[in-house]
């Protein structure tokens, strides 16, 4: 390999390594979504046994006679400290849920960002049709007709179709048929 193909891959191997670095984030995120769900499943089970069968208390009353007595609905210090606990976890954990669980943006949305960040790196990478109809995607949202480009960027048909090629070629944009167009997707 020459010096110049190493400097067009660096840029490509910089932007990889982030989205892998992304998609580690979003695979820890959604372990503490699962384990936090779990905590609230189990509370929510606990407290509602303890709350629907507490534990009978015996009395043995002695005297002429002995007698046990089971008197239901009362909870013995024990039954009392599983509900405040189990309350506890689950406010804590329905919190979390409720107001944390919507951070997490959709892949694409994470995709197109990190397009963006690494905008520069790749642009170096690039000749000017292709920045244009590069920067025409990512602007577009990351998809885009292909049909639409030439109007976007004032490129030819014929150049835009020679500049996607050669940006498919480098694994920066895909064509998907679309009825008797193309549209084109950042990869």
């Amino acid at each position: 390999m020459d010096q110049d193909a190493i400097n067009r891959l660096y840029p490509l191997c910089f932007l990889f390594s982030r989205m892998e670095g992304e998609k580690m984030k979003g695979e820890k995120f959604r372990r503490k979504i699962s384990f936090t769900a779990a905590l609230f499943v189990s509370s929510v089970f606990i407290l509602g046994l303890k709350l629907l069968n507490p534990t009978p208390i015996q009395i043995v009353i002695e005297g002429q006679s002995t007698s046990i007595t089971q008197l239901p609905g009362f909870f013995t210090l024990k039954d009392v400290m599983i509900i405040v606990i189990s309350s506890v976890i689950l406010g804590a954990s329905g919190t979390y849920l409720l107001f944390f669980d919507s951070v997490e943006k959709p892949v694409g949305e994470l995709v197109l960002e990190e397009r963006k960040k690494g905008w520069k790196e790749i642009a170096k990478t690039l000749k000017k049709d292709e920045r244009k109809i590069y920067q025409a995607i990512i602007e577009a949202g990351g998809i885009i007709e292909q049909s639409e480009l030439p109007e976007k960027t004032g490129i030819s048909k014929a150049s835009v179709s020679r500049a996607l090629d050669l940006l498919e070629s480098k694994g920066l944009v895909e064509r998907r048929r679309r009825g008797m167009g193309n549209v084109v997707l950042l990869k």
